[in-house]
């Protein structure tokens, strides 16, 4: 006969062991996963979305935005009314010394006090907050632009800085293969040692740019896995030629720039508060009613009362104030404005390099590297026919190489610009301008 002891043992060893089971099989697909995730190939517009669903500063303006909602609607409803408890006229010597009923003056007191705030001042203080609420908005559009714009130029130097490693790659395998045919060369008597060794030198020089451009690839990766949760490959390269705003007039799109719009709410935040300060010229009453109990031979009473602050020196205080809070709103206005000239000068600048961006490449396109590449062939069929040196043959390598490594970090940094012009505002926020604007056209 078995001991409970012993099946209760082997029951719980079996639980353990299936837990172990359960646990591996967790271990092995979040292995599989994390093998998914760095292997998977995201298009610049998947990457922008994992990172904005990502982000904990958009939930963190979204939880500033919703308490600004709440505590909007707290400061618009009245004070709450004051409980008032006491003893008036208590004796404290004589014949009734501390006696509550004795002396006719000696009454038991409860009552109720309410502060009237006036209509207008509830409602500028629930406006003020609900001001705050839209500024919070306002600027998780200006944090979205920019987790947007981060992305896409982290992005940008993952995909380039490839493009470039695969060019030193193919370059690197083709001076392999001329050490090769300098080793070859030189045992049939045609070249000399030196070719070989000017061969392998220039390898090493390849080597050397390629482990250069491969530390600006690990440390690209890392920083758009900052943004997207994991290293990933990157694919599909994005349209640069174009941008989401008229390039001769972007004055309009500049008007819905997140930051401008932050300062556009603190500016309502402000004459919020100098409304608030206007309401304030005018004094809250308060009203009370109490009820007082004396003994049993003397009347009950009741008293009504009414409290009215006294503004006696209302031009130092509430006209100060008032002065005071229009003043910045004259401040918010003005460093709005001060910023929108600033921006506009920068994005205008931005758009010019952008443009020369463009220009040049289509001539790195249409006759630097064609010339490039058949200088290289040239030298290199003048060199298999003994009418050119090897280190000519290098030099034109070298020449070729150095093309196409400027090409691409020309095209990188005018994708850069793209990146910042492109998403200088939220994509959402920029499609619905565009098309508001074809409606206005339409009309």
């Amino acid at each position: 006969m078995s001991s409970p002891f012993f099946a209760h043992r082997y029951a719980r060893a079996g639980s353990f062991r299936k837990l172990s089971k359960i646990k591996f099989a967790l271990a092995l697909l979040l292995a599989a996963h994390a093998a998914q995730a760095q292997t998977q190939e995201l298009t610049l517009g998947q990457a922008q979305q994992l990172a904005v669903a990502r982000s904990r500063q958009l939930t963190a303006q979204d939880h500033a935005a919703d308490a600004a909602h709440e505590m909007a609607v707290a400061a618009g409803q009245l004070p709450d009314p004051v409980l008032k408890v006491g003893i008036d006229n208590l004796p404290i010597n004589g014949s009734d010394r501390l006696t509550i009923g004795s002396d006719f003056m000696t009454m038991r007191r409860i009552g109720v006090s309410q502060e009237l705030t006036r209509a207008d001042k509830l409602r500028w203080r629930s406006a003020r907050l609900e001001r705050e609420a839209d500024k919070a908005q306002a600027e998780k559009q200006a944090a979205t632009a920019a987790i947007q714009r981060d992305t896409a130029i982290s992005w940008l130097e993952v995909f380039y800085t490839g493009q470039m490693a695969d060019a030193i790659a193919k370059q690197a395998t083709l001076a392999r293969q001329e050490i090769e045919a300098a080793e070859a060369a030189y045992r049939g008597g045609r070249g000399s040692q030196a070719d070989i060794l000017a061969a392998r030198s220039a390898l090493l020089a390849l080597d050397d740019r390629g482990s250069e451009i491969a530390r600006r690839r690990r440390v690209a990766r890392t920083v758009l896995a900052r943004w997207t949760g994991a290293e990933a490959a990157v694919a599909g390269k994005p349209d640069i030629d174009t941008i989401r705003m008229d390039a001769a007039e972007p004055g309009a799109l500049l008007a819905h720039h997140p930051q401008i719009a932050v300062l556009s709410r603190q500016q309502d935040i402000a004459q919020a508060d100098a409304n608030l300060a206007q309401a304030n010229q005018r004094s809250d009453w308060s009203v009370e009613v109490a009820f007082q109990q004396r003994g049993a031979a003397y009347s009950n009473m009741v008293s009504i009362g009414i409290s009215v602050p006294l503004q006696w020196d209302r031009k130092n205080r509430q006209d100060r104030e008032l002065a005071g809070k229009l003043a910045l709103v004259e401040q918010a206005k003005a460093e709005r404005d001060e910023m929108l000239r600033g921006h506009e000068a920068e994005v205008r600048t931005q758009i010019v390099e952008w443009q020369s961006g463009k220009e040049r490449l289509s001539r790195y396109t249409r006759e630097t590297l064609p010339l490039a590449g058949e200088r290289s062939e040239v030298v290199l069929a003048a060199y298999r026919g003994g009418k050119a040196t090897l280190t000519e043959v290098l030099a034109a390598r070298r020449n070729e190489t150095e093309t196409r490594l400027q090409a691409l970090e020309l095209e990188l940094d005018t994708a850069r610009l793209w990146a910042q012009l492109n998403f200088l505002v939220p994509e959402d926020s920029a499609t619905v301008h565009a098309s508001n604007n074809r409606q206005q056209e339409s009309k």
